[in-house]
């Protein structure tokens, strides 16, 4: 990373907190950089993939992960220590998420610019999970 120049933001430990919804994805995001409930939907399909989300802000220690707990109930947690670089207006992550191991996210406005670097950094397609980290640890049975 450091040899492309790559900005680094910090390393944040946190914790996503998935809820039981109809459809989409619906996390709460509670770390000592990023604080935020996202709501998205993707595909889980092999390789890079487009991401349709909104996302709001949060303020750490506020009763929404409560509210969100009681009225929909839990679906996993994931807990993870994530390095933060920016290449340009590319955002990658190194994370380790427990119980599961070491991954790599690209996170890439256009799809051509996140095969570039997967070429880069020599991740192969075999390499490429189609599931976010809740669906892994959901297949594992590593339960709450």
């Amino acid at each position: 990373m450091k040899s492309h120049h790559a900005v680094f933001k910090g390393t944040d430990h946190q914790i996503d907190t998935y809820f039981k919804v109809s459809h989409g994805r619906l996390k709460l995001r509670q770390g000592n950089i990023e604080n935020a409930l996202v709501y998205y939907e993707r595909g889980n399909t092999p390789g890079p993939k487009q991401s349709e989300y909104i996302l709001y802000e949060t303020i750490p220690d506020s009763p929404i992960k409560e509210i969100l707990t009681e009225s929909l109930g839990i679906l996993t947690i994931v807990d993870k220590i994530r390095e933060i670089y920016f290449i340009d207006n590319i955002k990658f992550h190194l994370d380790t998420i427990k119980d599961l191991g070491n991954f790599v996210e690209i996170e890439a406005k256009d799809e051509k610019k996140c095969q570039e670097y997967l070429e880069l950094f020599e991740i192969s397609k075999d390499d490429l999970i189609a599931t976010s980290y809740s669906d892994l640890l959901e297949y594992t049975n590593v339960k709450i």
